[in-house]
This record gives structure tokens, C-alpha cells and sequence, in this order.
């Protein structure tokens, strides 16, 4: 992907999903047919308020944590919307996966052993087309890749 400059469709972010664990490499595919997502950042953010600050609050940021909500459609026999949608029976370790996104720009963020969150697998309206809605929680900190 070419470096993009000055403003951009959101199209251009791209996410891609751990569908086979291998030795020594692992299977990265993209996720069919998803449509929105949004990014919140929680900020683990200390406060106290010494005598000395004369009632002004002091703070520090002591943790961060990255949540990713997409919403979309389900797409069965796509390798990483099947995988997605296969996890809403599971917990613990087994809805742990590698996940990427790509910045238009070219760089990248990793979450090693993110947790997938599903919360919408073929529900809706008789005439919809079946969703897909999942969460991807950061489990420990991200690597970022600088674009080339």
C-alpha cells in the first residue's frame, strides 16, 4: 500500500485475523464483508491530591487498553469471518488470536493473543442480511510497525 497523504476514505484501513496457528509462520487472512468499526482507548489514569498542590489534582497515566468494534456481514466459507463467527461457544485462551490493522499510511499495529469478543452472529430482522459484530480487546501491549 502506497503512503497515503491528506484525507482518506476509511476503506483504506485494512484488518486481518490469525486463522492457523504453523511453525515458524502463521496464516493472517482478512475479514470478508465488514462494513464499520471504531477504535476506544481506556486510560488507566492514577489521581491524589497532595497538600502541596494546594487542592489541584495530580495524575498519572498508569495503564492502557485498546478495544476495536466491527460490525459486518456474515460471510460463510471466508476464512477469517468463519473464524470470527466459530468463536461465540468459546472462552478463555481459545478466543485468543493474532490480529492486525493497517493504517493507510502503510503502518501497522499487531495485538498478540487479542481477545475476541463476539457479539452478534446471524441475528436480526427476517428480511437482513445476517450480521457479524465483534469486539477485538487488546491482552497486553500492541506492536507498532512504522511504515516503510
Amino acid at each position: 500500500m502506497a503512503k497515503q497523504t491528506g484525507v482518506y476514505a476509511c476503506y483504506l484501513n485494512q484488518f486481518k485475523i490469525e486463522t492457523a496457528a504453523g511453525t515458524p509462520t502463521k496464516t493472517m487472512s482478512a475479514i470478508a464483508d465488514m462494513e464499520t468499526f471504531g477504535v476506544s482507548f481506556d486510560n488507566g489514569v492514577e489521581e491524589w491530591t497532595p497538600f502541596e498542590s494546594e487542592g489541584w489534582v495530580r495524575r498519572l497515566a498508569t495503564s492502557k487498553a485498546v478495544t476495536i468494534s466491527v460490525t459486518g456481514k456474515r460471510n460463510a466459507g471466508d476464512a477469517g469471518n468463519d473464524l470470527i463467527a466459530g468463536l461465540i461457544g468459546k472462552n478463555g485462551r481459545d478466543v485468543e488470536k493474532d490480529f492486525e490493522w493497517t493504517f493507510p499510511d502503510g503502518s501497522k499495529v499487531t495485538f498478540a493473543s487479542a481477545v475476541i469478543n463476539v457479539t452478534n452472529v446471524d441475528a436480526g430482522d427476517s428480511t437482513n442480511v445476517a450480521p457479524l459484530e465483534f469486539e477485538v480487546m487488546s491482552n497486553g501491549k500492541p506492536t507498532f510497525t512504522a511504515a516503510v
